[in-house]
């Protein structure tokens, strides 16, 4: 018998998928699948063959679900059942044609009348019975991670969902989705260390955006009234389990609301994702359990200090030279610039913020860490600001808009002051973005939230690694192929 040649056609159409045979027939009973005669054309990885003599079952997969295929000589055209089943290896690609049936066990499967090997896997998959659960491996071949690990699909599934949700939820609400540059030739809408690349027809460096906020904020300059990005952002800094370089975003800037009306826009948003998909309001998490039923607690940034560190008073946070002292034995390292608006802020992001595991509003933030931010009026030491935090992560950042140009000036010369002081990271004065202003940015409270750090938490994630598809990892090792 002549040896069946291993090609890659491309001449092979499905008309279903397996997902959509398991949703529509998998409640069907032996004696109505047998009625029906139903017939399809599916394919997919082979992800297991038993061999039973004349018969063999396998069962193939796509990202979404799975189906067994019963493979007899009987039902086989031109006597090739032996030379086809030589021919087939884990991983391979095949597509079939058969009548849908169930087995004694009631198992939905197709009693194969051709089958076809669409694509050779030339290398072998890892074992079957080990799984694949080296994560470097995971990360940098996403796509054997998501061949052999379920979780992985069902992982990546749902972020795509929840995205999809969010940009859904947005419209439904009245925000026009727009886009803004990835390119900027000033680095802001955000404290970070950008990445710098260099355009060679117009002979200039551009950098890719930290944020999109000064951008999106000269659209509500210029009329429209409720915005939303869902973008990525770029930042040259450390890697952790909840930090890459790139990372998704989504902002929104709403024309006369307040920081008030984003937080109770927040709790909505993130209490209907987790009812809309867990069918209530607690998930587990590590080895928590939270609960997403609004209201969401709400603390200033100062009493947080006071209630998770021992014997630190308001008094202590607000005199300079004691909350310096408060900082030296916190072991943190301060630098020249920092006034005390900066010290507390780095007292709680140092000291406190993993103590915050359900979700908290953290607001009242020092003008200091806040050059974006509108101050607040009985306190022109605070602005009317809040960041949320799930788990001890910040998940996202909101304020009411600072539109005042000549206020936004004084703090952009603030931020270039505090370069020459050697401080890393802070906002450049953007002339463009003040020009922009002195044109009227009506009342505006705008948010940023974390689209992988929130996955993280809907998906009991432990890395950021796990819930983005390339996340950026050391340079490897050569790869032979």
């Amino acid at each position: 018998m002549k040896k069946i040649k291993i090609e890659f056609p491309n001449n092979f159409k499905q008309n279903i998928s397996i997902q959509d045979v398991n949703k529509r027939y998998l409640n069907f009973s032996k004696q109505e699948l047998e009625k029906q005669n139903i017939i399809v054309n599916i394919a997919g990885r082979l992800i297991f063959k038993r061999i039973m003599g004349k018969a063999s079952f396998l069962v193939i997969q796509n990202i979404y679900s799975k189906i067994q295929l019963y493979f007899a000589e009987k039902n086989i055209l031109n006597n090739q059942y032996s030379e086809i089943l030589k021919n087939l290896d884990y991983g391979d690609i095949i597509g079939t044609n058969g009548i849908l049936f169930k087995t004694n066990t009631q198992e939905l499967s197709i009693r194969c009348t051709a089958i076809l090997l669409l694509t050779k896997a030339v290398k072998p998959l890892p074992s079957k019975f080990q799984g694949l659960s080296n994560q470097e491996i995971c990360y940098r071949q996403r796509y054997l991670d998501l061949i052999m690990n379920n979780k992985s699909r069902k992982t990546f599934n749902l972020r795509s969902k929840i995205i999809n949700f969010i940009r859904n939820y947005m419209i439904n609400l009245n925000f026009i989705e727009v886009e803004t540059p990835m390119m900027h030739e000033i680095p802001g809408g955000g404290l970070a260390k950008p990445f710098v690349t260099h355009h060679n027809a117009l002979n200039m460096h551009l950098y890719l955006r930290i944020a999109p906020e000064l951008y999106l904020k000269q659209l509500i300059i210029g009329g429209f009234e409720k915005i939303f990005e869902i973008n990525r952002n770029f930042r040259n800094e450390g890697i952790s389990t909840n930090h890459n370089p790139e990372f998704t975003m989504m902002e929104f800037y709403v024309a006369y609301f307040d920081y008030k009306d984003l937080m109770h826009m927040v709790e909505a948003l993130l209490s209907t994702i987790v009812k809309k998909f867990f069918n209530k309001y607690t998930i587990k998490y590590k080895n928590f359990l939270l609960n997403f039923k609004p209201p969401f607690h709400k603390i200033s940034m100062q009493n947080a200090i006071c209630k998770y560190c021992s014997n630190i008073s308001n008094t202590d946070l607000n005199d300079l030279k004691k909350i310096k002292n408060i900082a030296k034995n916190f072991n943190i390292d301060i630098k020249n610039s920092w006034g005390i608006g900066k010290l507390q802020e780095k007292i709680f992001s140092e000291i406190v913020q993993s103590y915050l595991i359900q979700p908290t509003f953290v607001v009242d933030y020092p003008k200091e860490v806040s050059p974006l931010a509108k101050s607040k009026e009985n306190d022109p030491f605070l602005t009317e600001r809040f960041e949320l935090f799930i788990s001890g992560n910040e998940i996202c950042n909101g304020f009411s808009e600072l539109n005042d140009p000549k206020e936004q000036k004084k703090r952009f010369l603030k931020q270039e002051k505090n370069k020459k002081l050697g401080e890393t990271l802070f906002m450049q004065y953007d002339a463009n973005y003040l020009l922009a202003l002195d044109y009227g940015l009506p009342p505006t409270s705008g948010c940023g939230i974390g689209i992988d750090r929130l996955i993280m938490i809907l998906t009991d994630s432990a890395n950021i690694r796990d819930v983005i598809f390339f996340p950026t990892l050391r340079k490897s090792k050569k790869i032979n192929i």
